[in-house]
């Protein structure tokens, strides 16, 4: 291709991408040698936790062209996905009787929705160039997904590690399509977080243990999502209400002040799971969770640590017959992973009952 044929796709993808529902698309090379060494300290620091794959591809992660053979840009696109119609996230968050979800988790399992755009955006691509080599992307494998889409002008890097745009805030998603086309790359942009540290001061575990670094080990999405194990027992009080993700650094980003609503109806509140209580959450059997998370990306989860997570938010509700009766029938569950979670959450309650009697005496 010509630099003008080169260029002249390059708009085309961008309209492409907006007419698929995207909010924005931009070019990438592949350059992230800086990343990587960063990514070698945060690594190297143990901060992944038990998140094995982080370590487990090498190079790759950072070096497009050994991931896909031949890439040479990166055709990086994101996607708004705050519900239209949810219960305001601080609502929820200020009622420690309700399940606080991650609002990106609210619908249908984003993976399944951008993979599919991808793939009719670099069929869009092939009808005009003809065969060219691609391969996409969504959260799905070693893949530099923030560094990328700085790289191509869609946003800077926030404190809080999440990707930000001027006029989007941070509530969208990320998906890349590798390619051997040589296209022309776009301009990043400037950074505007400034002198700006609300997103590190109100992280309910302080997981964002300094600009741009996060210590996952204590970040409550990690402990929920990732975490496959015991919680530890000095960060469940801090967790509150939250049992599936969480959304405390981006709710006080000055720029999600200009974040825009998905206006597609996969990212609706499925089942409620905007406010449910969450004693209803954990009245849940194994059938009900695979029957009311499927298409979701809550499943990947299972249902064991489902209950882990909600026992921990048990523990930290109020005292009420009606928690104390939830907590009670998963007291002998056949997962030691469970019991164990409910039983620190029945001790609380009753830490707490004792406590109360004394100031009565």
């Amino acid at each position: 291709m010509t630099g003008a044929e080169q260029i002249r796709l390059r708009d085309d993808v961008r309209k492409w991408a907006r007419e698929l529902g995207f909010e924005q698309a931009g070019i990438a090379d592949c350059d992230l040698s800086v990343a990587e060494s960063r990514l070698k300290d945060w690594l190297d620091e143990g901060y992944h936790g038990d998140m094995d794959f982080m370590a487990a591809h090498g190079t790759r992660r950072t070096r497009p062209s050994e991931l896909v053979a031949g890439t040479r840009r990166v055709i990086s696109v994101r996607m708004n996905y705050m519900p239209a119609r949810a219960v305001g996230a601080e609502d929820v968050l200020a009622n420690p009787e309700s399940a606080y979800v991650a609002r990106y988790a609210l619908g249908r399992d984003y993976h399944k929705v951008l993979r599919k755009r991808l793939e009719t955006l670099a069929q869009r691509i092939r009808n005009a160039v003809g065969e060219f080599g691609y391969r996409v992307f969504t959260d799905s494998a070693p893949v530099m997904e923030v560094e990328l889409a700085v790289k191509a002008g869609t946003g800077w890097r926030g404190k809080h590690t999440l990707l930000l745009n001027r006029e989007a805030g941070s509530w969208f998603f990320l998906g890349e399509i590798y390619t051997d086309l040589d296209l022309p790359v776009d301009e990043p942009q400037a950074e505007h977080c400034g002198t700006c540290t609300r997103c590190i001061d109100v992280c309910p575990t302080k997981a964002i243990i300094a600009p741009y670094t996060l210590d996952a080990r204590r970040c409550v999405s990690y402990l929920t999502i990732e975490h496959k194990g015991s919680i530890p027992v000095e960060l469940r009080p801090l967790m509150g209400n939250r049992i599936y993700g969480c959304d405390d650094c981006q709710l006080v980003c000055p720029w999600n002040r200009f974040a825009q609503k998905s206006t597609l109806p996969d990212f609706e509140v499925r089942h409620e799971l905007d406010a449910s209580l969450l004693v209803t959450l954990f009245g849940w059997d194994a059938q009900a969770f695979d029957r009311n998370t499927r298409g979701s990306a809550i499943r990947r989860i299972g249902h064991e640590r489902w209950l882990r997570n909600i026992a921990c938010a048990l523990g930290n509700a109020p005292t009420s017959p009606e928690v104390l009766a939830s907590l009670r029938s998963r007291a002998d569950h056949p997962s030691a992973l469970v019991r164990e979670h409910v039983a620190w959450a029945l001790e609380r309650h009753r830490e707490r009952a004792g406590s109360s009697a004394g100031q009565k005496g």
